[in-house]
């Protein structure tokens, strides 16, 4: 099946988003946290969200899940590792899934930290963001974990089933994955080493573990690696005011296209990126006859 429309994201602007492609009656996946937007759920106080004063962040939250529950909108819960253009559509691998649309919608949020030194130019040789896409090739083998959410702890088990040797270094607080072959790690990976493979992982303190493969376990991937060709500008995807990317059929809104990061923004854009793909699926339709 090729979708209308895929929405990586599920904070203000990827739910705006959605209700407005549901009220259209389109097809679409919304993939994502089924927890929301944990910057969202940190919030102790929301004051400038038009309508609701004083909300808190749990609140907010709750409210939008309330509200795309009501309209029959499931949320799947995969990380998108890479996008790649079909020509008129677009392939999206999630895990070991595939999933094919005709327009895309970026809304990731604000990427919390780059990518290791090292990491972009050993992406395929030896880095991995997917486990269960790359698991098995490091069977008996030493690898490091980098997780930076509890709610992939699941995907570091898997490996930990598979790895002879695991260097875990959690991002988050109070890490429960414990195998007899998992070391977690209180110093920080501060690089990603190797020539024409990964060969090791180094540390903060100037030490250097010895590795086969690092496996990314991040809530987005760098925007560069996610989708080759996308145009960034200071760290941020450039969109114009349809909130259209460089590439046709490709989307971003919410804190991933820059400042101001506001829930109310972000929501915003959110609608108009959905208003615009519309227009896009009219003009494809046009020129398929239909």
């Amino acid at each position: 099946m090729i979708y209308d429309a895929a929405i990586i994201g599920t904070g203000p602007a990827g739910l705006s988003a959605a209700l407005n492609l549901k009220i259209h009656e389109k097809s679409f996946i919304l993939l994502g946290s089924k927890s929301l937007s944990g910057k969202i759920q940190k919030a102790e106080q929301v004051r400038n969200y038009l309508g609701l004063p004083d909300v808190s962040g749990a609140e907010l939250a709750a409210a939008f899940l309330r509200h795309i529950q009501s309209m029959d909108i499931p949320i799947v819960e995969e990380m998108v590792n890479s996008i790649l253009s079909m020509g008129k559509h677009y392939a999206l691998m999630a895990g070991s899934e595939f999933y094919e649309a005709k327009t895309v919608l970026l809304s990731t949020g604000a990427a919390s930290a780059g990518t290791l030194p090292g990491e972009d130019a050993l992406v395929g040789k030896g880095v991995s963001y997917c486990a269960t896409c790359d698991g098995n090739l490091y069977r008996g083998k030493t690898i490091a974990v980098i997780c930076g959410a509890a709610r992939f702890e699941h995907e570091a088990l898997y490996l930990a089933g598979l790895a002879g040797k695991v260097y875990y270094f959690p991002l988050y607080a109070s890490p429960s994955v414990e195998r007899e072959n998992v070391e977690v790690m209180s110093q920080r990976a501060v690089g990603i080493e190797g020539e024409a493979r990964v060969s090791g992982v180094r540390l903060k303190n100037g030490e250097t573990l010895a590795v086969d493969g690092v496996f990314c376990l991040r809530e987005s991937v760098a925007l560069a690696t996610l989708l080759p060709g996308l145009a960034v500008e200071n760290g941020h995807i450039a969109v114009d005011r349809t909130m259209a990317a460089n590439l046709p059929g490709i989307y971003a809104a919410g804190d991933c296209t820059g400042r101001p990061y506001q829930y109310s923004k972000a929501a915003g854009e959110g609608n108009t990126a959905a208003h615009s793909m519309l227009e896009y699926l009219a003009e494809l339709e046009k020129a398929e006859g239909k």
